[in-house]
C-alpha cells in the first residue's frame, strides 16, 4: 500500500486503474515519489540495529528429513529481554511458521525417533519445563514440574521415554542453627556459605553461588508422570544422555571420583541401567572424555577427549570404543585440529563433525578405518568452532541441517544432503529485510609475517563507501580465550564500528585455535607475551596500506582479548585510546575470585605461592605506571569469570597515575555482557565507540 503526501497532504491509498487515466499532476507525483525511493541512499548498520536482529539457532532435522525445527531468537525492544521462540520450515525451505510464540524462551528441540513428536524446554509457563508436542495434531502437553530446570533431552528408541538432567538438591556441608526471628520481624538474608573450590560460575547471577546439590540423570515418560532418577550419589554429570538400541543403558559424562572438585579434567563416560540404576566405568585415561553416542546400528560409542599433557591447551578428538568400554582409538588423526559436534552416518560407518582451520570451520567425513575430509567448501564457515550438541542434526536419510555465515552474510540455517553437499537449500532468511537498505562494510583477508617469521591470519573490514583515498582511524579487535578464532563469518558489532567511520582489524595471534595444537601452545604459560608482538605486526601490515592514520589507532578486546587490550597500553603509547572489555588485570586475585582457579593455575604453570613471579610478569596491573593511553573498562557487575575487581584494580591504578579513564559497571550482566538485555549491548557498543571518537573523531 503506497499513500502520496503532496503538498502536506496525505491521499488515500492509490486503487488501480487502467493506464493513463489518472491526472497528469497525479501521475508525475507517482513517478517522482518512484524515483526519489529508488534514489535513496543506503544507510548503515547503527547500535539500535540490535533491536532487530533475529539470530536462528539448533537446527533439527526430522528423522524423515522432511522437517526442520529450530530456535529463534529476537529482542523486545519495550520489556528489553530477549525471546527465543521455537519454529519449524519444510526442508525445501519453503513454509517456515512458528511453533510456539509468546514472551519466553524455548530450547533444546529433538524429535522423537518416528518424527511424530517434538519435546524441548520452555519457559512459557514460568519454571523451564518440558513439553511434547504431536506434529499431526498440534497437541501438547507439559510433561514434567521440576523445580529445577531440565537440560539435554533424549528420547529413548521405542519413543516412550525420554531422558534428561536435571539437578538435584543437595544439603550444606557446613551449617548452623539460628535462633527464630519474632513474628513480623524482617531480618537479613542469611550468610553465603562456602565449602568447595568450584563454587560459583558464571551466568548464575548474584553472587554466582551454584546452588547445593548435583546434576543427574532422570528419565520421565513421554506422555507425563513422575521423573525417575536414575544415576545417584554426590557426583556431577554432563552432557544429553544417549540410549544403547535396546533402551537398557544409558551413557552419559559424568565426574564420579572422590574430590573431582580439585581435578580439572576428571569427567569419564559411565553406562547406568535405565531399571537398577547400576553404574559402569567405561573410560580412565587421565584426560577428560565427553559427548557419548551410541551408533545407530547400535555397537559402537563415540566420544570426544583428549590425553592431558598439561597444557593449558589441546585439540579436543574423536574417538570410538565398544560399548563394554574396550577398543578404544582415535578416529581422524590426520586431523591437527578440535572436532568438534559429531554425529553418526546413518549408516554407522562413520561420523560428520565440523573441523575448524583458519578461520572456517567445515562439515568433515570421518570413516571409522579412514582419514577424515571435509565435504563442504567455499569461503564460509558451518556451525562453530565452540558449537554445542545443537550446532547441526543428521536424519535418517542423509539430510544435514546447519547454520553457515560468511564475512557478508549473517548467519543462517541451510539443509543439504550429504550425498550432495554442494546443493544447499537455505531455510531461513531471519536479517534480510533489515539489510535490504544497508550497505555493510567489505571485509578483506590479510596475511602476515609476525616478528619471528610465523604467518599470521587477520581480517580487515572498511567502512562503507570506503575511499582509499582518506585516511581513517582504526580498531583493533582482539579476540577472547585465548583459544579461540576468529573467522570467515559476519560481525555485526564489527560492522557497526565500520559504520561510523572505522577501519577495523582483527586476526588470530599466537595461541589462536584452527592453526594445530603447537600454534595454540606457544602462550602455555607466557600470557600475554609474544601474541602481543603478533598484534602490533597486523596493526603495522594495515597502516602500510595508506589508509590508516597512524595517528589515531584504537584497541579494543573482550575477555582474553581485554587483558591483551590492557597489556598492550602498558607496552606502548601509540594507541590514541583503548577499551578493555571486561578483562584480567591481576593473575592472583583472579586465581581466588573466578569460577576458574584450576584453568588459572594451569594458564599459570602453578599457583601463585609456586610460581608468582609469572603471575606478576603478566599481570597488566602491576606495570601500569607505564600507561599513558586513555584506558576505559567495562564490566558486568555478575561477572564471575573475569570479576569486575580485575576492572576495579587496573581503573585505580590509571586514575592514581592520572591516566583519563573511566569504570563501566554493567548491572546484572554476566561474562561477555551477553545475558541480561539488548540495550545492555548497545550500551557497550555506545561505550566503546564514544571513547574511540573523543581521541579521534
Amino acid at each position: 500500500m503506497v499513500i502520496l503526501a503532496i503538498g502536506g497532504h496525505s491521499t488515500l491509498p492509490l486503487r488501480p486503474r487502467i493506464a493513463g487515466r489518472y491526472p497528469v499532476r497525479m501521475r508525475l507525483a507517482v513517478a517522482l515519489f518512484a524515483l526519489s525511493l529508488a534514489a535513496a541512499p543506503r544507510t548503515v548498520l547503527t547500535s539500535e540495529t540490535l533491536f532487530d536482529w533475529r539470530t536462528p539457532s539448533s537446527p533439527q532435522v526430522s528423522p524423515d528429513g522432511q522437517k526442520v525445527a529450530y530456535l529463534m531468537e529476537t529482542e523486545d525492544k519495550m520489556a528489553d529481554v530477549f525471546y527465543s521462540n521455537l519454529w519449524i520450515v519444510d526442508v525445501d525451505g519453503k513454509n517456515a511458521r512458528p511453533i510456539s510464540a509468546g514472551a519466553h524462551r524455548d530450547a533444546a528441540p529433538r524429535w522423537s525417533p518416528d518424527g511424530g513428536r517434538l519435546a524441548y524446554v520452555s519457559s512459557k509457563g514460568g519454571r523451564p519445563q518440558i513439553y511434547v508436542r504431536w506434529m499431526d495434531t498440534g497437541a501438547e502437553a507439559k510433561i514434567t514440574d521440576l523445580e529445577t530446570a531440565p537440560s539435554a533431552l533424549s528420547w529413548s528408541p521405542d519413543g516412550q521415554s525420554i531422558a534428561f538432567l536435571a539437578r538435584v538438591p543437595g544439603k550444606a556441608p557446613w551449617s548452623i542453627k539460628m535462633p527464630a526471628a519474632p513474628p513480623g520481624a524482617k531480618w537479613a538474608d542469611a550468610p553465603t556459605i562456602v565449602t568447595k573450590l568450584n563454587w560459583r560460575a558464571d551466568g548464575v547471577g548474584g553472587n554466582g553461588k551454584i546452588a547445593e546439590g548435583y546434576t543427574h540423570v532422570f528419565v520421565v515418560p513421554a506422555t507425563g508422570g513422575a521423573p525417575r532418577q536414575i544415576s545417584s550419589g554426590d557426583f556431577q554429570h554432563a552432557g544429553e544422555p544417549s540410549w544403547s538400541a535396546d533402551g537398557t543403558l544409558l551413557y552419559v559424562s559424568g565426574r564420579r571420583i572422590p574430590n573431582a572438585d580439585m581435578e580439572q579434567f576428571a569427567d569419564d563416560i559411565y553406562s547406568f541401567n535405565v531399571k537398577t540404576g547400576a553404574v559402569k566405568q567405561l573410560t580412565t585415561r587421565k584426560g577428560p572424555d565427553l559427548a557419548p553416542s551410541v551408533s545407530p546400528d547400535g555397537r559402537r560409542i563415540a566420544y570426544l577427549g583428549f590425553d592431558d599433557k598439561g597444557q593449558a591447551n589441546h585439540n579436543t578428538n574423536l574417538y570410538v570404543m565398544n560399548l563394554d568400554g574396550t577398543g578404544s582409538r582415535q578416529l581422524a588423526t590426520n586431523l591437527d585440529r578440535n572436532v568438534v559436534s559429531p554425529r553418526w552416518m546413518p549408516d554407522s560407518k562413520g561420523l560428520f563433525a565440523v573441523v575448524e582451520d583458519k578461520g572456517q570451520a567445515q562439515v568433515h567425513t570421518i570413516p571409522l578405518d579412514a582419514p577424515a575430509k571435509p565435504i563442504t567448501t567455499g569461503y564460509y564457515r558451518f556451525a562453530t568452532a565452540y558449537a554445542s550438541l545443537d550446532a547441526f542434526s543428521v536424519s535418517k536419510t542423509g539430510t544435514i541441517a546447519i547454520s553457515r555465515t560468511s564475512p557478508a552474510e549473517p548467519k543462517e540455517l541451510y539443509a543439504f544432503n550429504a550425498a550432495a553437499p554442494g546443493k544447499l537449500t537455505r531455510l531461513t532468511y531471519s536479517n534480510d529485510s533489515l539489510l535490504a537498505d544497508r550497505e555493510i562494510g567489505a571485509v578483506e583477508e590479510i596475511n602476515y609475517p609476525s616478528f619471528d617469521g610465523k604467518n599470521i591470519q587477520g581480517w580487515i573490514i572498511k567502512p562503507p563507501n570506503f575511499d582509499p583515498s582518506k585516511k581513517y582511524p582504526l580498531i583493533l579487535d582482539i579476540h577472547g580465550g585465548p583459544y579461540a578464532m576468529y573467522g570467515i563469518e559476519f560481525n555485526h558489532q564489527m560492522q557497526i564500528f565500520a559504520a561510523r567511520g572505522f577501519v577495523v582489524l582483527y586476526t588470530n595471534p599466537r595461541g589462536s585455535t584452527g592453526y594445530g595444537e603447537a600454534f595454540g601452545d606457544i602462550i602455555h604459560g607466557k600470557y600475554p607475551g609474544d601474541d602481543y608482538k603478533d598484534l602490533m605486526a597486523g596493526v603495522d601490515a594495515v597502516v602500510a596500506k595508506g589508509y590508516v592514520d597512524p595517528q589515531k589507532l584504537c584497541v579494543t578486546g573482550g575477555s582474553g582479548g581485554g587483558i591483551l587490550t590492557a597489556w598492550i597500553v602498558t607496552q606502548t603509547t601509540r594507541f590514541a585510546a583503548a577499551v578493555s572489555q571486561y578483562p584480567v588485570t591481576n593473575w592472583i586475585t583472579q586465581f581466588g575470585s573466578s569460577d576458574i582457579p584450576l584453568t588459572t593455575v594451569r594458564w599459570m604453570k602453578g599457583t601463585p605461592w609456586d610460581n608468582l613471579k609469572a603471575y606478576v610478569d603478566h599481570s597488566p596491573v602491576f606495570f601500569v605506571n607505564k600507561v599513558k593511553t586513555p584506558t576505559m573498562l567495562i564490566t558486568g557487575e555478575e561477572d564471575w569469570r573475569t570479576p569486575i575487581v580485575e576492572s576495579e584494580e587496573f581503573y585505580a591504578g590509571l586514575k592514581m597515575n592520572n591516566v583519563d579513564t573511566v569504570l563501566v559497571r554493567i548491572p546484572r550482566e554476566p561474562h561477555g555482557i551477553r545475558g541480561a538485555s539488548p540495550s545492555h549491548r548497545i550500551a557497550k557498543i555506545e561505550h566503546i565507540l564514544g571513547w574511540m571518537e573523543k581521541y579521534v573523531k
